[in-house]
């Protein structure tokens, strides 16, 4: 769904982790905009060819599994170079020869080449010596070199200068990390008990919180198996009735606990909101020792997605 949206809204293409997701979107789109960007191995070759798309390359070995692959039609591979990053991704000197290869190919073509950031939120500097280390190699190539592209979502909106032939936005989709952009994504569960508990009595694994009065506790289906991450215990808080309320005792497999006392209307069956009404994924990620990213990508598969415009 997010997927079309994009492309209904005017994306050029979708760029996905790996070649099992790529299939999942097969026909959305040309085989020629949609990108695995996620690393492959060797032996992932023949999944790469089978998902109809276009495949990230990083190394001889790469080229000649996928040529190994015997494609029925020529595969569009991007090449991607690292700059500083330091992750995946041929060397610069290593560039100039696999673009060669790659376009020369009898069953590739080269489609783009391209690199990643390694701090365009937080460094300007490093940021600048790294495009400009990639401007270097486009210049050095004697081919096509098709789709550049280097800006994720953070070099999009500090640096447009960078943008090239397209951009990456990831986590802008959420409207996270950009000003100005709206919350795309709500996290929601529903209450399924709340009970009294005396002054002095413990809440959930542990016995790591104790009632300082006599409170009011809920109980909501939801937990780390869910994505609310269990460094989360006892810290943060969660939207009830409009009102908020805190989180208390340690984050379950499948349940949290929190404090409503204040919050008479709270009843089973009610819902509580996580992430959304006033709580955005960066507080939650300041709760949880962590980064909006890892928030937003920890919720489990067993949370319902339910899409609307």
């Amino acid at each position: 769904m997010a997927a079309r949206a994009a492309i209904e809204a005017g994306a050029w293409g979708i760029a996905v982790s790996t070649a099992v997701e790529a299939a999942e979107l097969r026909g959305l789109v040309e085989r020629e905009r949609l990108l695995a960007l996620g690393g492959l191995a060797p032996g992932d070759a023949a999944e790469a060819v089978a998902a109809d798309c276009a495949v990230t390359c990083h190394s001889e070995e790469m080229v000649s599994a996928l040529e190994a692959a015997q494609p029925e039609q020529r595969v569009p591979v991007h090449l991607k170079v690292d700059t500083g990053m330091a992750r995946l991704g041929c060397s610069i000197s290593e560039a100039p020869g696999l673009a060669r290869r790659i376009a020369g190919s009898r069953v590739l073509s080269l489609a783009g080449v391209y690199t990643h950031f390694a701090a365009s939120e937080t460094d300007h500097q490093f940021t600048l010596e790294q495009f400009e280390r990639f401007q270097r190699v486009l210049e050095s190539l004697e081919v096509d070199p098709g789709l550049r592209h280097a800006a994720n979502s953070a070099a999009a909106l500090r640096h447009p200068e960078m943008g090239l032939d397209a951009v990456r936005c990831g986590i802008a989709l959420y409207g996270c990390e950009w000003q100005g952009l709206r919350p795309a994504l709500r996290l929601r569960s529903v209450i399924t008990q709340v009970k009294d508990v005396a002054e002095g009595s413990s809440v959930g694994y542990g016995r790591t919180w104790r009632a300082p009065r006599a409170a009011r506790v809920a109980t909501v289906a939801i937990g780390y198996e869910d994505g609310v991450m269990r460094s989360r215990s006892g810290r943060g808080e969660v939207v009830v009735a409009g009102r908020r309320a805190p989180l208390v005792g340690r984050v379950s497999m499948d349940q949290i606990t929190v404090d409503v006392t204040g919050i008479p209307e709270a009843r089973p069956g009610q819902p509580v909101t996580l992430i959304g009404d006033g709580i955005t994924a960066e507080e939650v990620a300041e709760w949880s020792g962590t980064i909006s990213y890892e928030v937003l990508t920890a919720l489990g598969r067993r949370v319902e997605r339910r899409y609307r415009e």
